[in-house]
C-alpha cells in the first residue's frame, strides 16, 4: 500500500524488519537497505533498468532475501517543493510496484540527495568512474537514512 503522508507510512512499518530505500532514475534505480533494528542505511547495489517486469523482478529477489518490511522511494521535488514530471514517473513507479510486492510504500523528499552522494564520494576521493558505478545506491543510502531518522523519531 503507497502512503502519502510519512507518518502514515511510519505506522504501517512494521518493527524489526529492514528497510529498502530506492532512488528511482530514467536508467537505473539505486537500492539501499537498512539493518533489523532500522537504525543505519547501507548502500546495497544499482540496478540498471530494463523494463519493468525485469526490475521488479530484481527487487522482489532483494526483497525476499533481505527480509524488507517497507520500502522508502525517493520523490524528486523541485527546489519549490512542487511536483514535476519526474515525481509524476516516480508515483507511477510507484502504484506498479505496489500491485507486485505487498509492502508498505512511503516517499522521501530526495531533494540534494545526489549532490550529498557526490559530495561524499569526492571526499573520500573516489575515481570518477568509481563514483559513476556507485552514485545511484550511495544516494538510496542517504533517501533511506533520512527516511529511518525521521522514522525513530515519529516512533519516539
Amino acid at each position: 500500500m503507497i502512503h502519502d503522508a510519512f507518518a502514515d507510512f511510519a505506522a504501517a512499518c512494521p518493527r524489526n524488519r529492514a528497510l529498502m530505500g530506492l532512488d528511482f532514475g530514467e536508467k537505473t534505480i539505486g537500492v539501499a537497505v537498512s539493518d533489523l533494528a532500522g537504525m543505519v542505511a547501507s548502500p546495497l547495489e544499482t540496478v540498471r533498468r530494463k523494463k519493468f517486469t525485469l526490475d521488479a523482478a530484481r527487487l522482489a529477489e532483494l526483497v525476499q532475501g533481505r527480509a524488507i518490511g517497507a520500502i522508502v522511494l525517493g520523490l524528486p521535488l523541485n527546489m519549490d517543493g512542487s511536483e514535476g514530471p519526474r515525481c509524476q514517473k516516480t508515483r507511477a513507479f510507484a502504484r506498479n510496484l505496489s500491485g507486485v510486492l505487498d509492502l508498505p510504500i512511503g516517499f522521501w523528499d530526495e531533494r540534494l540527495s545526489t549532490v550529498a552522494a557526490e559530495r561524499a564520494l569526492l571526499e573520500a576521493d573516489t575515481s570518477r568512474k568509481r563514483r559513476a558505478e556507485v552514485i545511484d545506491h550511495v544516494a538510496a543510502g542517504y533517501i533511506l537514512q533520512g527516511a529511518l531518522d525521521r522514522l525513530r523519531h515519529l516512533r519516539g
